[in-house]
């Protein structure tokens, strides 16, 4: 069922060391934020091609998916084969989105996107903060509450979800100094540790997600490409047409078939 993922050469990548020091206080931290967001914080829709590799439970994966992101919460993943038409569609806004598998028409109606997205990566991510965590925001909206400066040249500053209508969420993210300029390292959310590496423009060119949950053992890369922020989409992008005959299918049924069944 999950072909487009599967592979047969992949490694659990393992976390960087991020500080484990107090630290001493960052005093500029809100302006060395509001640069480090600054790109990030103006994304209304985002779309790109996404090369997804790494680990989900016992299962490496692999594969490439089109995606499109539309602020507050609407989403389209469309996984792409080396040959024939899409895999898999998903799509949806709002909280509740649809998932057909293409080539065993089979669909999921009417979930919760983040529940679709963990049966199928591991990755129970909705969309907002999807767009966050690719985008270099970790959090939709982000604030920073607080800023540290630690050993080996590091900063860290606490961040909160500030946007209106979306659930509240917390960070950590971890810079570096590139010259002048403080740049984005990793972050860590909710049960993960979240690894950048930067681009030549305001985006990062890949993300790395680990689990930090010893019960859900999931690494994956994301390696971001073709990025366009800000374009118009069509709202019928976040709708999935349903071909004649399909047969029902339930987020558990995908998970049991899915990477992490077992766990």
């Amino acid at each position: 069922m999950l072909g487009l993922f599967l592979s047969s050469c992949a490694s659990l990548p393992k976390p960087i060391a991020l500080p484990s020091d107090l630290g001493t206080p960052l005093p500029d931290f809100v302006a060395v934020h509001a640069q480090l967001s600054s790109a990030c914080t103006g994304v209304r829709t985002l779309t790109m091609e996404i090369g997804l590799s790494g680990r989900a439970g016992n299962e490496p994966l692999r594969g490439r998916v089109i995606a499109g992101f539309e602020r507050p919460s609407s989403m389209h993943l469309q996984g792409v084969a080396s040959f024939g038409g899409p895999v898999f569609i998903l799509a949806g806004r709002g909280g509740s989105a649809t998932l057909l598998l293409t080539r065993e028409n089979r669909i999921i109606r009417n979930a919760p996107p983040e529940a679709i997205l963990g049966a199928l990566t591991g990755v129970a991510l909705d969309p907002a903060d999807l767009l966050a965590v690719f985008t270099g925001c970790v959090v939709p909206g982000p604030r920073a509450t607080a800023g540290r400066l630690h050993a080996g040249g590091l900063a860290s500053i606490d961040v909160e979800s500030a946007d209106q209508g979306t659930p509240r969420r917390t960070a950590t993210v971890y810079l570096r100094r590139n010259g002048s300029q403080w740049q984005l390292s990793a972050a860590k959310r909710d049960r993960w540790q979240i690894e950048y590496t930067p681009g030549t423009g305001s985006f990062p060119q890949s993300v790395r997600l680990i689990s930090t949950n010893p019960d859900v053992l999931v690494g994956i890369t994301a390696a971001l490409s073709q990025i366009e922020t800000n374009s118009v989409l069509d709202p019928a992008a976040f709708t999935v047409e349903e071909p004649k005959g399909v047969t029902p299918l339930t987020v558990d049924e995908l998970r049991q078939a899915g990477p992490l069944r077992g766990q």
